[in-house]
């Protein structure tokens, strides 16, 4: 009984500093998780026009998309591009160029739909409001140049970005963000912009051509999952990273089935829980690595439990609040041990040069030159943490 009692009166502050540490917000609300095939699937399903059943978007692997489209003919794919650009766009196993293709047309509807919204005259000015902002950032994501691999425009909104040319690409990976990013903000500038999963990208693009000049390298910014907003339940327990977490597989996998070089996937934050539930589902055909920074945990108490096949590092850079979060699990809160810990078996490497919790991709920091050398695969030319003796073994 007194155990019990001494349990509960630790779980309280325990709740506070693990929702402020993997936040750093003040408030935070509830979120509902966007799961399940982008808005459409209905259609596409009933729709026999090319005398074949397409495969469903819930159920088929991208093993069997990619098969399905390699099949079709350029027509037919243009076809299936004007009528169903939301599914196309979204389906893992698709060609890249198909999937640009299909979220150009799919923003360009989007954005109509808003700007009729915009002035609706059932509207509020609220509701008003609220469709300019949704057509405006619609043509923001329709500027040239830009590749848009995945949109959702369900809930906060979902994106996936490429930043090089991915098809062709000799080095890859893939930057999964943690708490209050989703299609809004995930691209924002300004004195936080590191925090943001595009410019995060960006940089460590930079950085791994810089590494192999000769190299075609690309970065995709991946924002698709829902992400906890603020300070709440969903940033202390797993409930979004479980949703999460097959979206981000099934993406990888599909990477894989159009013939991208397996990437690098560097997880931030919330994103190393996300990471952590998709690790046992990844192999050395989806991904070099999983490398976790500024993580609250993985809700894994070391790399032999999260059963993956392919290598883990951790980085936290020596001014990151994170630190202070308790690595516990009680009654569902907290996400475990810490990766950056000796015991906890993952390659850990420096993070010098980093400031705060959202600084790791910023040109000039240990970090960043460490995080792009693993991206290509320079083993050599990565700063071990003194206590890592797994990185120092990778090397």
């Amino acid at each position: 009984m007194k155990r019990r009692r001494k349990r509960a009166l630790l779980a309280a502050p325990l709740v506070a500093a693990v929702f402020a540490g993997t936040t750093g917000v003040t408030s935070g609300t509830e979120q509902t998780p966007v799961t399940g095939p982008s808005p459409g699937a209905a259609a596409w399903r009933a729709d026999h026009s090319l005398g074949r059943t397409l495969p469903d978007p819930a159920t088929a692997g991208p093993e069997r998309v990619a098969t399905f489209f390699a099949g079709l003919d350029e027509e037919e794919r243009g076809a299936l591009v004007r009528r169903h650009p939301l599914t196309v766009g979204n389906l893992d196993g698709v060609p890249l160029g198909i999937r640009y293709q299909a979220n150009r047309v799919a923003l360009k509807r989007e954005r109509a739909r808003a700007r009729v919204l915009a002035d609706a005259p059932s509207g509020t000015r609220g509701d008003h409001s609220q469709a300019r902002e949704k057509a405006e950032r619609y043509g923001e994501l329709l500027a040239p140049g830009r590749q848009i691999l995945a949109f959702d425009p369900r809930g906060r909104g979902q994106i996936a970005e490429v930043y090089g040319d991915l098809a062709h690409a000799g080095r890859t990976a893939v930057v999964v963000p943690g708490s209050d990013i989703d299609l809004r903000n995930f691209d924002d500038g300004g004195a936080n912009r590191y925090g943001r999963p595009a410019a995060m990208a960006a940089s460590l693009r930079a950085g791994m051509a810089r590494r192999v000049p000769r190299a075609r390298v690309a970065v995709i910014a991946w924002v698709g999952y829902t992400t906890p907003v603020g300070l709440g339940t969903d940033a202390a327990t797993g409930r979004l990273a479980e949703a999460g977490a097959p979206r981000l597989t099934r993406f990888l996998h599909g990477l894989t089935r159009t013939g991208v070089t397996p990437p690098a996937v560097l997880c931030h934050s919330y994103g190393s829980v996300v990471c952590g539930r998709a690790a046992p589902g990844l192999d050395g055909e989806d991904a070099t690595g999983l490398l976790v920074f500024g993580s609250p945990g993985m809700r894994a108490g070391s790399v032999s439990a999260l059963r993956t096949r392919v290598p883990v590092w951790a980085a936290r850079a020596p001014g990151d609040w994170i630190a202070r979060v308790p690595h516990v699990r009680f009654l569902g809160l907290g996400h475990g041990a810490d990766p950056t810990d000796a015991a906890f078996g993952a390659r850990v490497v420096t993070a010098d040069g980093a400031e705060g919790h959202s600084d790791y991709l910023r040109p000039g920091t240990d970090s960043r030159a460490n995080f792009a050398a693993i991206a290509v695969g320079a083993y050599d030319a990565v700063r071990c943490a003194p206590s890592s003796r797994e990185c120092a073994d990778a090397r």
